[in-house]
């Protein structure tokens, strides 16, 4: 068992106290946005077995059965198949869509065979594999995730009382759910640029104006001014989960993280189709290859009941299985965490023991296959693995 010092990433629309507080450090002036804690390449987690810091990455690529186990190695190749992260938005991340498997690997293929360069700003696919991922409050975190019923969104638009929205109304209320959708999304992202952001203006006076449910667009807007991808976010459902609740999200399924501090599991993928709030490139056709448009609820978790105290967070893919332990000082006996593939182990709030290593909220190790773990303390520990 190796404990680990992790990366933290400073993008803009990080927050400039979460992470810090959760440390117990003073902030940077500066945001910051998410810690990684794994092997990706652009930020690897370091190590230190006598020889120095090294990158995790390098210490699997040298004996990935040793570290990973043989039954992970099978499945998912030499390499750590997620990336843990503490995430802190402090301001909207960009309304966004992930690929499945299939679409990621034709949309790989595809921009190999065309040269697209792997950093060039309007490349869709940095990778050939998918993206599922899962965010578990720490805070109150509010979010969008999944489209609502094509009515519901009609009644928010129509009730902002501004003409040139009078269009989409008509068509969520007229068309059959996936066309209705479809197509009203097509037209946010496909508008003449003056004329979108003049709506997006008028929309986002008016959520000012009414409030309520039309509040959380008003602050989408302050962030983002003028952006289509105001609009596209009044057709997907807003959530707010308490911590300890979390999200899944699928292939296809559009999302944005809005605000607060979590604790985020993915496959180890940079493939994100981007449908507003950003500056960055939009693939208007790509996008809608891959959206599934489909209403539903956005179906919030709650860990299940385990062995040993384990609270799992269910989800349908194998490259990670979230897990956490709320332990109290008296319990007993005291977890025993094994397992045939790799392990991270995070803490979040109060003092952990992990073996012979106290973890502290923000601090964690990195346990290889096959190796047992007793942990004890009080406070709540994180456990990232592998199903294999």
């Amino acid at each position: 068992m190796d404990r680990l010092s992790n990366t933290v990433r400073p993008y803009a629309w990080g927050s400039l106290t979460a992470i810090p507080e959760l440390l117990g450090v003073e902030p940077t002036g500066e945001p910051q946005a998410e810690m990684w804690l794994g092997a990706h390449p652009g930020a690897p987690s370091h190590l230190d077995r006598g020889r120095g810091p090294e990158p995790l990455s390098a210490v699997i690529d040298a004996a990935p059965e040793r570290e990973l186990g043989p039954a992970a190695v099978e499945k998912f190749g030499p390499r750590l198949p997620f990336l843990l992260k503490i995430l802190a938005a402090g301001a909207p991340l960009s309304l966004q869509v992930h690929p499945d498997l299939e679409q990621a690997e034709e949309g790989y293929a595809d921009e190999e065979r065309r040269g697209v360069p792997l950093d060039a700003p309007h490349r869709n696919y940095k990778d050939a594999n998918h993206k599922p991922e899962l965010i578990c409050a720490l805070t109150p975190f509010d979010g969008l995730c999944g489209f609502r019923p094509p009515h519901e969104s009609a009644a928010l638009l129509d009730a902002l009382d501004v003409g040139s929205l009078k269009p989409y109304v008509d068509l969520l209320r007229a068309r059959p759910e996936e066309a209705a959708l479809r197509e009203v999304l097509t037209a946010i992202l496909t508008a003449a640029p003056a004329e979108i952001a003049a709506t997006v203006d008028a929309a986002a006076a008016a959520c000012e104006r009414l409030g309520g449910d039309h509040a959380p667009y008003a602050a989408i807007a302050r962030d983002y001014p003028g952006d289509p991808g105001v609009l596209a976010a009044m057709l997907l459902n807003f959530v707010t989960l308490q911590p300890g609740q979390a999200l899944f999200l699928g292939a296809g399924v559009p999302h944005a993280y809005l605000h607060g501090l979590g604790v985020e599991i993915m496959a180890n993928s940079d493939n994100v189709l981007r449908c507003g709030l950003t500056p960055k490139h939009i693939d208007v056709p790509e996008l809608l290859r891959v959206v599934r448009f489909e209403s539903g609820d956005p179906g919030v978790l709650r860990p299940e009941a385990g062995t040993d105290g384990e609270e799992v967070y269910a989800t349908p893919i194998d490259e990670f299985r979230l897990s956490r332990y709320v332990l109290a000082a008296d319990a007993s006996p005291r977890p025993q965490l094994t397992a045939d593939t790799p392990q991270i182990l995070l803490c979040t709030a109060g003092t952990v023991t992990a073996g012979e290593l106290t973890l502290r909220p923000g601090q964690s190790v990195f346990v290889p296959a096959h190796e047992k773990t007793e942990i004890s303390g009080t406070g709540t520990l994180f456990r990232a693995t592998v199903v294999a």
